[in-house]
């Protein structure tokens, strides 16, 4: 076996099992990563200086295809009702044919860090098929010192092998894809997909798993914290605004996707951002746009011009999912360090498309929880062939996809953070206003930038509020520099009538949702929902 590069060679490859190999590159830098994806034409490069990378028939993650082995340290804690199972010896075979499948294989590989506080990061060792999959992930998690690499000694190894096609019937699994988490030996095989997000969520997986036990509450989220050194969290679902809002020129970014909330404070797991790209514009989102352009940037499924190499981010024929992965020291105002204090406000995001939120609402601690355990936002119609209405989506916790737990674990975690320290909590609608999508318009972002400032200022909690006659959380009548009608979203909607009616559709689907954790929650968790007679 040939190794390349720096690394710790009494735990090398073959500690891991790997047989035959024909080389390993350890932790390439960006440049001869930039060398080994061109030269085996895996990617091609952008005007700019980011190389371009397609994923193939998978564009996005694959949640059915993800599984946890059940066994001793699984089997009572797991939450089985959101997470795939296989067996011990089912994933002894997986790993057996994927150590068979890397034979005579050139592999990358990368030592990092999931986690900014080194009281709770996870050291990740990550094997790689793809040079570009191995730039990918460096520039996502947190890369250590170049003098800590000979000592370095991996806790979680993934193995990322996109050739590589599981057998249901052998494998426990429902296709040719897996992504299989076995948390007791700390390992993670991904095969038959070439979508880098896999990788970086399976290490939030893993820390989804291990942190609650410490006392730390993993979230699916963003942070930043402004000029006092005030940290605001932002969860949110894909599509919400969390890289977008969280990207302020006025506020150090903490990170855009992942944190840890400890009696330490809030933490970044990662080591650079990985953002949504489809429509984005040099004007709305300058910081990001940015990224674009700068060497060691990957955009994965950019269209992009054949002659001038000009990536058109408003070209959706491969998928809305595009997007651009970075360090996050390509954000001028990031922050250094990935960590920050404890939390002064906590932004719940959502894309209602059906417009019935207001673009802010304020929370009760009871309605925080209520809105968290839901994790709602809207598919807009179009999406898919024949739906012509918003879908609903509730995700609880803003992340079921990475809950190994289930989510009153969370959600009880993030109650008694928010208590002992004192946490003001917001609901913001991205989505639409003045009518559901396709009638209305989306939110303008000038407006939500405006409310939340106000919100993280401190001063919109001096505002005068109304009780929202669906959902029964507080709305402010009036803000500066935003007009008043948009505060109030039955008076966008020119049919009233229309809006009374989408309203209540909207209540019953809240109410239909959390139904099933009912039996999980106190009481005054159970009475902070929309109002039951307007369901009915």
């Amino acid at each position: 076996m040939d190794n390349v590069g720096v690394f710790n060679g009494a735990h090398g490859a073959e500690a891991f099992g790997f047989r035959n190999l024909k080389r390993v590159h350890w932790n390439f830098e960006a440049p001869r990563l930039y060398e080994e994806t061109l030269r085996r034409g895996e990617t091609q490069l952008a005007k700019g200086g980011a190389v371009v990378a397609e994923t193939g028939v998978h564009t996005g993650r694959s949640p059915k295809d993800k599984f946890i082995v059940k066994d001793s340290t699984t089997a009572e804690v797991v939450w089985w009702d959101n997470n795939g199972a296989i067996s011990p010896a089912q994933f002894d075979a997986l790993l057996a044919d994927f150590l068979k499948h890397a034979e005579g294989r050139e592999l990358f590989a990368q030592d990092l860090y999931g986690g900014a506080d080194p009281a709770y990061r996870v050291k990740v060792r990550v094997f790689t098929e793809y040079a570009w999959h191995s730039l990918f992930i460096r520039n996502l998690l947190i890369r250590p010192e170049r003098g800590e690499l000979a000592g370095y000694v991996p806790e979680l190894t993934i193995v990322d092998l996109p050739s590589f096609k599981a057998d249901p019937a052998r494998h426990g699994v429902r296709s040719e894809t897996v992504i299989a988490c076995d948390f007791t030996r700390k390992i993670v095989l991904i095969g038959g997909t070439s979508y880098a997000g896999e990788m970086k969520k399976s290490v939030f997986t893993y820390l989804n798993f291990v942190l609650p036990a410490q006392g730390a509450m993993p979230m699916h989220c963003s942070a930043n914290a402004g000029r006092e050194g005030d940290v605001a969290v932002f969860f949110g679902l894909s599509g919400t605004g969390k890289t977008t809002l969280s990207a302020d020129p006025n506020r150090t970014l903490i990170g855009d996707d992942e944190h840890g909330w400890s009696a330490s404070g809030v933490f970044n797991f990662e080591g650079g951002c990985y953002a949504k790209t489809i429509r984005l514009s040099r004007e709305a989102e300058p910081e990001i746009y940015a990224t674009t352009e700068r060497f060691g940037t990957v955009l994965e499924n950019v269209v992009v011009d054949p002659i001038t190499r000009e990536p058109n981010f408003d070209d959706a024929s491969k998928t809305e999912n595009t997007r651009c992965a970075y360090p996050l020291d390509f954000i001028p105002n990031a922050s250094p360090t990935g960590r920050a204090g404890m939390p002064k406000n906590i932004v719940m995001l959502t894309c209602d498309a059906f417009g019935v939120l207001p673009p802010i609402a304020k929370l009760t601690p009871a309605q925080a929880m209520y809105h968290f355990l839901s994790g709602y936002t809207a598919k807009v119609a179009g999406t898919e062939k024949g739906v012509t209405d918003p879908q609903a989506t509730f995700s609880t916790c803003f992340g079921a996809p990475f809950m190994p737990r289930h989510p009153s674990v969370y959600g009880n975690l993030l109650r008694d953070f928010i208590a002992k320290h004192g946490v003001d909590c917001w609901l913001v609608n991205t989505g639409w206003t003045g009518g559901k999508h396709g009638i209305g318009r989306r939110m303008p972002i000038r407006v939500t930038r405006r409310l939340l400032t106000a919100a993280l200022d401190g001063s919109l909690n001096r505002a005068d509020f109304r009780t929202d006659p669906y959902f029964g959380f507080s709305v402010p009548t009036s803000v500066p520099g935003v007009e008043p009608h948009i505060l109030y979203p039955v008076k966008t909607w020119a049919d009233k009538a229309a809006f009374a009616e989408t309203a209540k559709r909207l209540v019953g689907m809240f109410r239909e949702n959390f139904a099933k954790f009912e039996a999980h929650v106190d009481a005054d968790v159970r009475s902070a929902g929309p109002e039951t007679s307007i369901a009915a």
